[in-house]
C-alpha cells in the first residue's frame, strides 16, 4: 500500500511491467489465508516477507515473536498442501550496520530468523547483487567441498 504519490507512482510502475494476466492481491497479514483461496497448482510471488515482519512488529510491538511465528506456520503449511509454486521476495537487513534504535535492531533480528525458515524449506535460494542472481544452495555445495 501506498501512503504517498511517489510510492503510489512506484506502485503503478511495477504493476504496468508485469503480465496482463497476473492477479494482484493486496494482504498485510493473514497470508495462509488468502494464499488458501488460490485455485492448487497456483504460482505464488510474495513481495514481500520483509513488508510482512514490519507488519507484525507493528501491530505487536511489544511482544511481535507469537505472532510472526503463527503467520510463518501457517505460510510454510498452506504452500505444500494447494501444491503451491511460492516465490518469496525479502531483503537481507543483517550484512549493513547494526541498527542505532532498539525497534530497527529488533526488526533484522526477527526478519533475519523468517529468512532463515523459509529459505529452510525452499527449494531454491536466491541472493540478487548488483542485478546477478547468486543461487546460494550451489555456493554453499562448492564451500563445502573446498573444506579442509
Amino acid at each position: 500500500t501506498a501512503d504517498d504519490d511517489e510510492m503510489r507512482l512506484r506502485i503503478e510502475h511495477h504493476r504496468q511491467r508485469r503480465p496482463s494476466t497476473w492477479r494482484t492481491i493486496e494482504a498485510t497479514t493473514h497470508l495462509a489465508t488468502v494464499i488458501a483461496e488460490l485455485p492448487v497448482g497456483t504460482v505464488v510471488l510474495l513481495d514481500c516477507l520483509s513488508l510482512l515482519v514490519s507488519n507484525l512488529l507493528l501491530a505487536n510491538e511489544s511482544h511481535p515473536e507469537p505472532a510472526i511465528e503463527r503467520e510463518i506456520t501457517d505460510l510454510l503449511a498452506v504452500v505444500p498442501q494447494r501444491d503451491l509454486t511460492l516465490i518469496a521476495v525479502t531483503n537481507e537487513v543483517g550484512m549493513g550496520i547494526v541498527p542505532a534504535y532498539p525497534l530497527g535492531r529488533r526488526y533484522r533480528d526477527l526478519l533475519g530468523l523468517v529468512n532463515q525458515r523459509v529459505a529452510a524449506v525452499a527449494t531454491a535460494v536466491y541472493l540478487v547483487i548488483c542485478g546477478i542472481p547468486v543461487e546460494l544452495r550451489a555456493l554453499e555445495a562448492a564451500w563445502n567441498r573446498t573444506k579442509l
